[in-house]
């Protein structure tokens, strides 16, 4: 009785551990590496990542938030317009992840927890093509083509700003392609292909002309070298024909001696005849000795003159190859001083014809203040005395203020009055006025040396008479002013 009892209380305490374990379990969650897991409920939100930690039923609840990288193109449907209003179409991929921080976290889960995996790369991708097409807009075509890693530098850190208000960071933004409807991109590159041909051209040109300047002079080195073992090869066949000759000259008149000796003494054992024989054979000798001489030295010329014929060969052969590149220099030499020549023929014509127009516009000049003069004096020579009275009444008022005018610049005057009426004070001022304009005649009559009365008095008597001009006075019409005196 005892034993089961035991046995039933352990096997309840078993069974009570066992739902107990299964309970905890239930209620413990982990979150990978990869993920995030975002526990709200009577404890406030947390951020749970890389551990776990108990959810208590009923009052927690949890979600899990991605943090693996999101990868996705970025291709605007509509064209891109550059800086030039150039339209392109700019494919690019996107590398976006959620930041590591807890309150990132927080503030992605708040913005993208209950959206699905491709409603929260839409949101992204129109942030930054947006971003994209603010950024194409500022740069040119050149600038997106050749220098893609600067596009992208902008992209992230235009982007940064709005994607940290999501919790999120551009790990990285790389164009895959740029392309347009009007090939522009395509004639971008054709001048530095053009260019890079012509390069080629020239440095294929310049490799063919040194190849054949280096072909020439080693024809020339060759013929060169030719032409002086030729003439050692005949030289030395000369000297070992003349060592020939000489040895068998030598051999020849050695053999003579000894027959001269032996006939010499038969002759002297023998009769006068074989004496006169032997000096007929000496003769003989000498003639054959003669013979051989001459053709000895016909061969000599022969072989001079063979000489004679290579040097000619090879002297034609390599002046001809420098004629032709004396005249090919004489010919481009004749071509540039052409060109120099009418060139200082255009700037010369273009000078004298600025000078030219630049002489016309001083004698013009020269010409119209020419004519001024003289209007001016026939003017004056028909002035008569009213029209010097004239011309001093109108200039009185200038002559006043000029005399005048110190007074202008006086800041402050101050006026001391001592009580005689004819000295009070502004009274005083205005009569000196009065002394200074009234020493305007005598300046006249001291600089002119006219008497001004009498100016006026044969004014005055000047009678009225008809001019045909329908004046009724006799005085001269003053003539117009000339260039404004």
């Amino acid at each position: 009785m005892t034993s089961t009892y035991y046995a039933v209380v352990v096997g309840i305490c078993l069974l009570v551990v066992i739902i107990l374990s299964g309970m905890m379990a239930r209620m413990f969650r982990k979150a990978g590496p990869n993920e995030a897991l975002i526990v709200y409920g009577f404890r406030g939100p947390r951020v749970i990542k890389g551990h776990g930690t108990i959810i208590f039923p009923m009052v927690e609840s949890c979600r899990e938030l991605s943090l693996e990288l999101m990868s996705f193109d970025v291709a605007p449907q509509q064209d891109l317009y550059t800086k030039q209003g150039v339209a392109v179409t700019v494919e690019a991929v996107a590398q976006i992840k959620v930041r590591s921080d807890q309150e990132s976290i927080l503030t992605a889960a708040e913005q993208f927890l209950t959206k699905t995996p491709p409603q929260r790369e839409g949101l992204i991708r129109l942030v930054m093509e947006g971003h994209l097409r603010g950024i194409i807009g500022q740069l040119t075509v050149e600038q997106i083509v050749k220098e893609p890693e600067m596009v992208a530098d902008r992209m992230r850190g235009t982007c940064a700003d709005d994607m940290s208000k999501m919790g999120l960071e551009v790990v990285s933004f790389t164009i895959k392609e740029v392309r347009d409807k009007n090939e522009y991109i395509t004639s971008m590159g054709r001048p530095d292909i053009v260019r890079i041909k012509r390069d080629a051209d020239i440095a294929s040109a310049e490799a063919e002309r040194d190849t054949a300047i280096r072909r020439a002079n080693a024809t020339r080195e060759a013929a060169v070298a030719k032409a002086a073992a030729d003439q050692e090869r005949v030289l030395a066949e000369t000297q070992s024909l003349a060592k020939q000759a000489e040895a068998q000259r030598d051999l020849d008149i050695s053999k003579a001696n000894y027959s001269e000796q032996s006939r010499k003494q038969q002759a002297a054992a023998d009769k006068a005849y074989e004496l006169q024989t032997n000096i007929t054979q000496q003769q003989v000798i000498a003639e054959q000795v003669k013979v051989q001489q001459v053709e000895k030295e016909q061969q000599i010329k022969v072989q001079e003159a063979e000489i004679l014929r290579h040097e000619k060969e090879l002297i034609a052969t390599v002046l001809k190859e420098a004629e032709i590149s004396r005249q090919r220099i004489e010919t481009l030499a004749a071509a540039e001083k052409t060109r120099l020549t009418m060139e200082a023929e255009g700037r010369a014509s273009a000078i004298r014809t600025q000078g030219e127009a630049e002489a016309s516009i001083i004698f013009q000049k020269g010409e119209a203040e020419a004519k001024a003069m003289n209007v001016k004096a026939e003017a004056y020579q028909e002035w008569s005395q009213a029209a010097v009275v004239d011309r001093l009444i109108a200039s009185l008022p200038e002559i006043v203020r000029a005399m005048s005018e110190p007074l202008s610049k006086v800041d402050k005057v101050t006026i001391v009055s001592t009580g005689n009426e004819g000295s009070a004070g502004s009274f005083k001022l205005t009569g000196d006025m009065t002394k200074i304009a009234a020493q305007v005649p005598a300046l006249f009559e001291a600089l002119s040396g006219m008497d001004l009365r009498d100016l006026m008095s044969n004014v005055k008597s000047m009678r009225p008479r008809g001019d045909g001009n329908g004046s009724g006075n006799g005085i001269a019409p003053v003539p117009p002013v000339v260039d404004g005196k």
